[in-house]
């Protein structure tokens, strides 16, 4: 009996994520590929790729144009996408979970086009999911775009730059000001043409790949309701979907809670 319930003990805690005390493996081991999106290169990831590797999953990374040690600002959506297709082509993955956290929800749309086989499901983690023809910029608020269109004309190379006081309120509204600051002294402006660029996805709306939406409900990031917001409004475009929901902003969390944005990308993920 005891051993019973030591090993029910040791599969809750590695079911939830905790740790892998008793050494099993998760019920379901994934193999996840994770896309960031706008103001964010791939350390992004570092503290849920962390955390999900304690759960026995394979996690890849990839980098995409004009983030990370990437100058060149001059980059298209199409650029993107091939990157990180090309990445898992490269790296001969299969039966993939392919996540997009914000900007990367488009670029997870168009991947998906490209390497449909390759893929098991589809997460949008407060991810933009565009209809067929749309831009991410025109997912905002009117103000908010001609905010973005004043900061792109503004710029030498193209891009947008954050103001602080948006970042603040708006990304990182569940971090104290300290933590605000140093998450800020860590962005670069973001190339813009890629989110003004409408897309073509009507292949995209004829895939029947599963696919599953992670709300976090702090995210201030679009407006809740009116017509815009990530869920309903963003999720609801996915047709049948799972969806899950968790505390957390839109980039606060990432530091400070990665266990838990692991547990639940992995329930948004499982079978």
């Amino acid at each position: 009996m005891y051993y019973a319930t030591h090993e029910a003990q040791g599969r809750a805690l590695n079911y939830y994520g905790y740790n892998n005390y008793y050494g099993y493996p998760p019920l379901q081991p994934l193999k996840f590929v994770l896309v960031h999106g706008s103001w964010a290169d791939t350390s992004f990831w570092n503290g849920v790729a962390t955390e999900l590797r304690k759960m026995g999953h394979s996690v890849y990374v990839p980098e995409y144009p004009g983030h990370g040690s990437d100058p060149n600002t001059n980059v298209t959506h199409a650029q993107i996408t091939k990157a990180v297709a090309d990445y898992i082509v490269a790296h001969k993955l299969r039966d993939i979970v392919l996540v997009g956290h914000s900007f990367g929800g488009s670029v997870v749309q168009k991947t998906a086009e490209l390497v449909l086989d390759r893929i098991k499901r589809l997460v949008f983690m407060n991810a933009f999911v565009l209809g067929d023809g749309q831009s991410v910029a025109e997912q905002f608020p009117p103000p908010v775009q001609q905010a973005f269109v004043q900061l792109r004309h503004a710029s030498k190379d193209d891009t947008i730059m954050l103001p602080f006081s948006l970042f603040r309120d708006a990304f990182v509204n569940l971090a104290d000001l300290a933590l605000a600051k140093r998450l800020y002294s860590e962005i670069r402006p973001e190339p813009a043409k890629p989110a003004f660029e409408k897309l073509d996805l009507k292949k995209f709306y004829s895939l029947q790949t599963p696919r599953s939406y992670l709300y976090l409900t702090e995210d201030n990031v679009l407006p809740q309701g009116e017509g815009f917001g990530w869920h309903p409004h963003m999720s609801s475009r996915l047709g049948m979907f799972r969806l899950m929901k968790s505390r957390g902003d839109h980039m606060t969390y990432f530091r400070t809670e990665p266990a838990l944005l692991a547990r639940k990308l992995y329930e948004a993920s499982r079978d």
